[in-house]
């Protein structure tokens, strides 16, 4: 029961990510990109540290807390550079299909470093998932910019942070708490974008802002930084890092419903096919054939 609700946490943390997207693209004709992280990671911040003080969480161990900096740093404020900077060269649908290479990432970078083992299953879901994002942006896919290389290649950097934060969190996780580290890790990647976004001046546009740039704001900071991270380290901490990565193909499907219902785009029939394929693809990733049941029962009953 366990590893199922890790893997429910893993995909309503995908899509409550795919939700933050219509927030960003709201915020980047105000601010830019290097500051809308900042308010999106330091707002999270201020609202899982007395989270974490409430429930008295273990904090990360000492010997842990460099570890859990860099790895701050990597997920917290290298991923949203890498991943903002890409949508400079490329299209939002071209963009989100690289960084469904997450899972595939996961899955080779895991059995390499021998955090996870290899099984076919697992794979033909990732790849099923992978095929259903593809479907799901079927016509947005051709119309791209002159240099799209350049973007797909930094996404796919980001979603290479994503999954070595995903790999290399897990035994901290464990360790501490899923609030605990989320919070520490966070605090380190929002220092160096606030720092960052301090010496480029990009906080001098939030003097006009009204109260819908605030809601945006407040959105991201919440859900789309708060919850959203604090379910990724949930799921984390009680199944496979594939596992959780796979989840992230949800991401590019709630966005185009999101854009439905909020912008009017239209719903087309590979939308629908993309969402049929992508939770097949979680579902064959995420559970155990008949013969790994049995085998596996067959086992537990021995006395």
């Amino acid at each position: 029961m366990g590893e199922i609700f890790g893997v429910l946490a893993a995909v309503l943390s995908s899509a409550l990510g795919g939700t933050s997207i219509g927030a960003t693209r709201y915020l980047v004709t105000s601010i830019d990109p290097l500051a809308i992280g900042s308010f999106r990671f330091g707002i999270g911040f201020l609202l899982l540290l007395p989270l974490t003080w409430l429930r008295g969480d273990r904090w990360p161990e000492r010997g842990d807390w460099a570890v859990a900096t860099g790895l701050g740093i990597l997920f917290f404020a290298l991923f949203p550079i890498l991943f903002n900077a890409s949508l400079i060269f490329t299209t939002a649908a071209r963009g989100a299909l690289a960084l469904s290479t997450l899972p595939l990432l996961t899955l080779v970078i895991g059995a390499a470093l021998g955090s996870e083992a290899l099984s076919w299953r697992k794979s033909i879901g990732v790849v099923v998932a992978t095929l259903g994002v593809a479907v799901a942006l079927l016509t947005d896919l051709s119309s791209a910019p002159a240099g799209a290389w350049r973007g797909d290649l930094l996404m796919m950097a980001a979603a290479l942070c994503m999954a070595l934060y995903g790999i290399w969190s897990k035994p901290l996780i464990r360790r501490s708490s899923p609030i605990a580290f989320t919070t520490m890790s966070m605090a380190a990647g929002a220092a160096c974008l606030i720092l960052l976004s301090c010496f480029r001046g990009s906080f001098a546009p939030v003097a006009n802002f009204g109260t819908p740039q605030w809601l945006a704001a407040l959105y991201l900071g919440g859900f789309g930084a708060a919850l959203t991270f604090y379910l990724w380290a949930f799921a984390l901490e009680r199944t496979t890092p594939t596992r959780v990565a796979i989840s992230v193909t949800v991401n590019p499907i709630t966005a185009s419903l999101v854009g439905a219902w909020l912008l009017n785009e239209p719903l087309r029939w590979n939308l629908a096919a993309g969402i049929v394929a992508v939770f097949a693809g979680i579902w064959l990733a995420t559970t155990r054939g008949r013969r790994v049941r049995a085998a596996s029962l067959s086992a537990s009953s021995r006395p």
